[in-house]
């Protein structure tokens, strides 16, 4: 059986709204003799003369999944910063940039495992495809190295990627000599104060305006695991650097308390199984003949019988079997086998707990290039996803999707509660990527959509967004700071112009 890949690219379409009473040639005179007159600019009562971010991959900048300088200079924070500046009294804004547009970190000259260059996109197949950047140019190399050439801070931009809550407050979480328990990119950011923790060295700054974006990682990864437990989901409940709530009010109480006045903007957490990385892989890629399909279904034949035994003998319902019964056909469109351990165990009827993938099902998008591969290379017919069900990490299950859904809502009360006590502004990252995922969003002549590779607002690894996406993002939390703090970037046509950030970079980009 050959490969199966799948990478999910669509047009992007523009709808035009017309007016029943006025001709194209009304609309365009109206369009000359009509302008709006923009307010003159305010900051209201917001200072932004120092400011200061924190977070995680989303506030550094991070893209196809790694953190290069170019993505940096375009982060959501550095984009907040430049409109601080030119219209706020905001003050200068430095980030530890990496040393290249190649992504990718080094420990005394050794690539940090899982820390390699980005993603890039090749447009050389028959449909344009996220790949490595060393497929297309094998000489690109990282030479941004931990040991060898850290950056000089104190640094406006605390946003390190893979952080989750409780890291904020972590002492020692950028320490190199705490490696593999420190975070490499804070190492980047400690210099003599190794074990400074986040929170501390936002503090030494004393900002008087602040960004706090974080506890999407307290979903994520475990949303990126599939929910196979190896990366679990932060607790609500629990002691500071255990509970997201405890470790959240800590992290907002030290703010407010040891810097005099400060103001700010938090960000909640989006619906994270709504982004390109659950929502590109459809549940049913394989295609089959009907000789292929009569061989997968009569290996699968022992298994059927043993669930119509189960039914017999009341151990499942009917729903359930009929759930779990296995049956491929000649089509293009066959659903994958996933292992499910929410179903009922028959381990005593030797029988494991596989059934075959629905719509409500989500594939990582990792599984694009695993299903349809062999497990064992000497047999053609181990099929993974076909003969070999696919684990626990390739699949979010309707009841892990709920595991999160339920997290997620709970620490965005958290989060709420804390910037209503707080005055801090609230930026509702939940509500416009549901919008961004649904039906898109309409700004500076563009329709931007949750669509791989091509919507414009996620990145080539499915979970970051582009530049243009982060000017999206950036836009939004100006909003919001007006509503709180009473400028008007919005009403005094200061927003960023989203039309003229980049959505991709070039692979021959490496300097």
């Amino acid at each position: 059986m050959k490969k199966i890949k799948y990478t999910a690219l669509f047009l992007l379409f523009i709808s035009f709204m017309s007016c029943d009473n006025d001709t194209l040639e009304d609309l365009r005179e109206r369009g000359q003799e009509e302008s709006i007159e923009l307010e003159a600019f305010t900051q209201g009562s917001a200072d932004f003369s120092k400011y200061v971010s924190m977070g995680n991959s989303l506030t550094a900048g991070f893209a196809d999944g790694a953190l290069y300088k170019i993505a940096q200079e375009n982060s959501m924070p550095a984009i907040l910063a430049q409109q601080f500046a030119a219209l706020g009294n905001g003050g200068t804004f430095t980030q530890p940039l990496m040393n290249d547009n190649v992504g990718g970190l080094l420990a005394g000259g050794t690539q940090i495992q899982g820390f390699g260059p980005r993603l890039v996109l090749d447009l050389s197949g028959p449909r344009p495809a996220p790949v490595p950047l060393q497929s297309l140019v094998p000489s690109a190399v990282p030479t941004t190295d931990i040991v060898l050439n850290n950056p000089t801070g104190p640094f406006n931009n605390l946003g390190v990627p893979g952080a989750k809550s409780f890291h904020l407050l972590a002492p020692g979480y950028g320490n190199i000599g705490a490696l593999p328990n420190a975070n490499p990119y804070f190492v980047r950011m400690t210099g003599t104060s190794p074990d400074a923790s986040v929170i501390e060295l936002a503090i030494a700054q004393q900002p008087s305006f602040v960004s706090l974006w974080i506890g999407n990682n307290d979903v994520l990864g475990y949303a990126l695991s599939g929910g196979d437990g190896t990366n679990p989901i932060t607790p609500l409940a629990g002691d500071i650097g255990v509970g997201f709530e405890a470790t959240y009010q800590a992290l907002i109480g030290s703010l407010t308390t040891n810097i005099s006045g400060v103001q700010g903007i938090l960000g909640n957490i989006p619906n994270v199984t709504a982004i390109p990385h659950f929502t590109t892989v459809p549940h049913n890629p394989v295609p089959l003949d009907a000789a292929t399909a009569g061989a997968v279904n009569q290996a699968y034949m022992e298994y059927n019988g043993g669930l119509q035994l189960a039914l017999a003998n009341s151990l499942i319902t009917a729903e359930e079997a009929n759930a779990r019964t296995i049956n491929f056909e000649a089509s293009s469109s066959n659903a994958v086998v996933i292992v499910d351990e929410d179903l009922t165990d028959l381990s005593g009827l030797g029988l494991p707990n596989f059934r075959q993938a629905t719509e409500e099902d989500l594939l990582v998008l990792p599984a694009s290039s695993f299903i349809g591969t062999l497990a064992d290379p000497q047999n053609p017919l181990s099929v993974n996803g076909v003969a070999i069900p696919l684990s626990d990490k390739w699949v979010l299950t309707p009841e892990e999707q709920n595991e999160i859904k339920t997290a997620t809502m709970a620490f965005n009360n958290v989060i709420e509660t804390a910037a209503a006590a707080s005055g801090f502004a609230l930026f509702d990252a939940n509500t416009l990527l549901d919008r961004v995922a649904s039906t898109g969003v309409e700004t500076n002549g563009l329709v931007i959509t949750s669509t791989l590779a091509t919507g414009g607002a996620f990145s080539l690894d499915g979970v970051h967004p582009t530049s243009r996406g982060y000017a999206l993002v950036a836009n939004e939390m100006l909003k919001a700071i007006d509503a709180t703090y009473g400028s008007n970037f919005e009403a005094s046509g200061n927003l960023v112009d989203v039309s003229t950030f980049s959505t991709t970079y070039s692979a021959s980009l490496l300097e």
